[in-house]
């Protein structure tokens, strides 16, 4: 079936949010702007795309004149094989910058794919050599996030090529939990992660029928259960645990 590829010239809005009440400034993960630094990003903002679960938002050599931080939902990062192989390279939640890569190397190197319903805010590219000379508190931030995808990068290369197929699945949906805990998408103990099974394949480069195999053992000693919505992790402790991960300690990021 055809994707459905996103078009910011067809569905982009008129802000709903402004940046200076912007839902996710007062979670304690994110930092403080500075007054002048939230006036630019006021200003940088275009307006606000809504993403049907499934689209793609952005393509992997394609280049688009924008840049999005995601304001609600899930979504991910993917490449394909020439045959249609798919790798999972990362999962995105509210706070995280897409389309960076394009707007510095001139296309993008991955697609996204929204994983629930989406709302991103919207940026223009042509700005972001302002941003860098005006603001380098932003242009910094920018850097961070961008080391910090790379960070993720290593310890997910890491899981895939070393851990057990078990420890692999531990590590995944702990480290999707934890990120989704830090900006409101789920508690301390529980969550409900709407992914499929086929995602987790694609994402641990096992085939289906090992997918559902370590799920189920994972099911098995209580860690999660598998309903129609996707993944609730019922034991976080006990995946941490499993997987050798110590979770997420990130401090105060920012938020663009």
């Amino acid at each position: 079936m055809e994707k459905k590829i996103a078009s910011v010239a067809e569905n982009a809005t008129a802000r709903r949010h402004s940046c200076e009440a912007c839902p996710l400034r007062p979670l304690p993960v994110f930092r403080a702007f500075e007054p002048s630094e939230l006036d630019f990003v006021s200003h940088f903002k275009r307006g606000e795309l809504a993403v049907d679960r499934g689209a793609t938002v952005l393509v992997e050599g394609s280049s688009s004149p924008h840049l999005y931080t995601v304001l609600s939902g899930w979504g991910f990062r993917f490449k394909l094989l020439s045959d249609g192989r798919r790798q999972i390279l990362n999962y995105i939640v509210p706070g995280d910058l897409i389309g960076l890569q394009g707007s510095i190397m001139g296309e993008m190197q991955h697609s996204v794919e929204a994983l629930s319903a989406l709302v991103l805010c919207v940026f223009e590219r042509d700005k972001l050599m302002q941003l860098y000379g005006r603001h380098p508190g932003l242009a910094y931030d920018i850097t961070w996030l961008a080391s910090r995808e790379e960070r993720m990068l290593d310890e997910n290369l890491l899981s895939i090529g070393r851990r057990s197929a078990i420890e692999r699945a531990a590590y995944l949906l702990a480290f999707i939990h934890e990120r989704a805990r830090t900006v409101g998408l789920a508690t301390r103990s529980s969550t409900a992660i709407p992914i499929t099974q086929q995602h987790v394949a694609d994402t641990l480069g096992l085939s289906l029928v090992h997918t559902n195999k370590t799920l189920r053992k994972l099911i098995q000693r209580g860690m999660i259960e598998w309903r129609d919505g996707g993944c609730e992790i019922v034991d976080l402790g006990g995946l941490l645990k499993l997987s050798g991960w110590e979770g997420l300690d990130e401090g105060k990021r920012p938020l663009v």
